[in-house]
């Protein structure tokens, strides 16, 4: 049976629920977005989409409409707490210190990343393909928190693991010139002059860097497993997963 959604298992406050949907959630989507996209920019009929954000709202009982945000494969941060009602900030990445407020990542093999803070005081979510990742994105979501730290859970969602990411040369050089030890994520692929490249590896060396020890993998694959993720490096025309994040209010 395919899990609806995948649950961040780490070492959070319990007040701090994440998890990734699936495209088996209750939605209304037809091929090749079947059933559960979330995303409203990649072809889907716009009132299926409309309708698959609300049932993710009451399935899930969520405190709030989540804050969507206009991915372009960047580093910029939006800060959940300042933005106006119905807003979509071009953003890869977002934060909040308020409990109830949800943020929101889109995937279809790129990594989410999320965030909390071990007294809860603040959450971050980033969208981590491997351009963000190498520009920055996972510094700038912490940096945007203002915690030590050392004193911050890291959860890596469902993304492209290594044996389905092939990258070319300059993939590889991006990040081995800002890290040696960025070598250990790349092996050679069976095309002369091409790696596989380990993504989460990449984000958990960025992480440790930041002083962060505090990081759990769900360790899944979203290339390989076409029944439960939507892929677009697998499909190209596909939907999206949402990577969701929140603090509960308290009584």
């Amino acid at each position: 049976m395919i899990d609806t959604v995948i649950r961040a298992h780490w070492q959070a406050p319990a007040r701090v629920q994440a998890f990734t949907t699936t495209r088996r959630g209750p939605g209304e989507s037809q091929p090749p977005f079947d059933v559960f996209n979330l995303g409203d920019h990649v072809g889907d009929d716009p009132a299926a989409v409309v309708a698959n954000r609300a049932a993710l709202r009451q399935t899930f009982a969520l405190p709030a409409e989540p804050l969507w945000l206009r991915q372009v494969h960047g580093t910029q941060v939006a800060d959940a707490d300042v933005v106006a009602p119905g807003e979509v900030p071009e953003a890869d990445a977002a934060v909040t210190r308020e409990p109830g407020r949800v943020l929101a990542i889109l995937t279809a093999d790129c990594l989410p990343v999320v965030f909390a803070a071990d007294d809860a005081s603040s959450i971050g979510a980033a969208h981590a393909g491997w351009r963000g990742l190498a520009d920055g994105v996972l510094e700038a979501t912490v940096a945007a928190m203002r915690h030590d730290p050392s004193r911050i859970h890291a959860w890596i969602g469902p993304g492209i693991r290594q044996a389905a990411f092939e990258v070319g040369p300059e993939v590889r050089e991006r990040f081995v010139v800002a890290d040696r030890l960025a070598f250990a994520a790349f092996k050679p692929s069976a095309r002369p002059g091409h790696f596989l490249c380990d993504l989460a590896m990449l984000a958990r060396l960025r992480l440790m860097k930041l002083g962060l020890v505090r990081i759990a993998d769900c360790a899944l694959c979203t290339h390989v497993a076409p029944q439960q993720f939507y892929s677009h490096r697998r499909d190209q025309r596909t939907g999206r997963m949402a990577t969701l994040v929140w603090q509960v209010q308290t009584p």
